[in-house]
């Protein structure tokens, strides 16, 4: 065990500074770093000589996701560690409301939790070697931390496709949907930090070192995004998936070979929330994940997709029910129903 913090946390010039500070495990988020780091922003939302929090991550990754380990042997142990996902949703809620600009300086891999800490401020930027991902239905859970609010809010279906598929995508495709603000170099991140640092005014400093770095989707796969995934529903992406699959379009073909692959539950979960969250506040959908979260805990795919990937690492996970058409529509309703103990509480 490393004597070193795991969040570390600075005020210099005009800003507070964040640093994430588990570079051997990519900077997954612990219970730790999420209560230390509500704790802090509470701290410096008043104080007036902070004027801009920057966050940043410590090595080659922003945050590769929460620390789920632990929550897959407490599981396993027949506990919850439900107050883990409790404080953490209660985090993402109060960044996406923070008053002051926070500004993410994201290079390396920003998935799973790393998106709940980065991606609610005001400032998403990306260097050249970021990629993001919400890839969560492929270990059998949902896009939580905001994702019903982020990926909701992407025009032309494609956060529904990052959703359902958890695709990764570098700056360019990330600037072009929205999740990220801001293209940088990863060689200027360095001084755009101390520049903000220095004179507490991020759009200023951005402004003339920003890039727009080429989309790494064409246009015709952008197209047929938006064909199939602002379908009113699943088994309508599904169809409209299979017909141009059967017509030979490589990209339908590839798409539905992906979703195969992802727990049924899952996505047929994350479908309902990304749709239901484009009608919700941060908040609402906070509390929505929370229930989605609960349920998530208490059943099969979740501990078996953990299982495959982490446990014994690149094996086939077996999903309970195993196909998708085999998804009760009143097994995926009682993921959305409140809770019997009431639900979270945000503020």
């Amino acid at each position: 065990m490393s004597d070193e913090p795991e969040i570390l946390f600075d005020k210099r010039g005009k800003a507070g500074v964040v640093t994430l500070n588990r570079p051997k495990a990519l900077n997954a988020v612990t219970h730790n770093m999420i209560t230390k780091l509500h704790d802090q922003m509470l701290a410096w939302e008043k104080d007036p000589a902070v004027e801009v929090v920057i966050i940043k991550g410590e090595g080659r990754a922003f945050s590769a996701g929460g620390d789920i380990m632990d929550v897959y042997r407490a599981g396993k142990e027949g506990r919850r560690l439900v107050k883990f996902f409790a404080d953490e949703y209660r985090l993402n809620a109060y960044l996406r409301r923070f008053p002051k600009p926070i500004v993410a300086l994201i290079d390396g891999i920003v998935m799973g939790g790393g998106v709940g800490v980065s991606c609610h401020g005001s400032h998403r930027v990306m260097g050249e070697k970021a990629l993001f991902a919400m890839p969560e239905t492929g270990i059998g859970f949902f896009p939580d931390v905001g994702g019903s609010f982020i990926l909701s809010r992407i025009k032309g279906g494609f956060g529904m496709y990052l959703g359902l598929t958890g695709g990764r995508i570098g700056p360019g495709d990330a600037l072009k949907a929205g999740i990220a603000t801001h293209a940088v170099r990863s060689a200027d991140l360095a001084a755009i930090e101390e520049e903000i640092v220095a004179s507490g005014k991020p759009d200023a400093v951005l402004a003339p070192r920003a890039i727009v770095p080429d989309a790494a989707l064409d246009e015709a796969s952008l197209l047929a995004v938006n064909l199939h995934f602002t379908l009113g529903s699943l088994p309508d992406i599904l169809e409209s998936l299979r017909q141009a699959a059967d017509k030979g379009d490589a990209f339908a073909r590839s798409t539905l070979e992906t979703l195969a692959k992802r727990s049924p539950t899952s996505v047929n979960v994350a479908f309902r929330q990304i749709a239901s969250g484009a009608m919700m506040d941060m908040d609402e959908c906070m509390v929505m994940e929370f229930r989605i979260l609960n349920r998530m805990l208490d059943g099969h795919d979740f501990y078996e997709g953990i299982r495959a990937a982490l446990i014994d690492k690149g094996d086939t996970p077996r999903w309970n029910p195993a196909a998708l058409e085999e998804i009760d529509e009143a097994a995926v309703d009682a993921y959305f129903a409140p809770l019997d103990g009431g639900d979270l509480q945000i503020r």
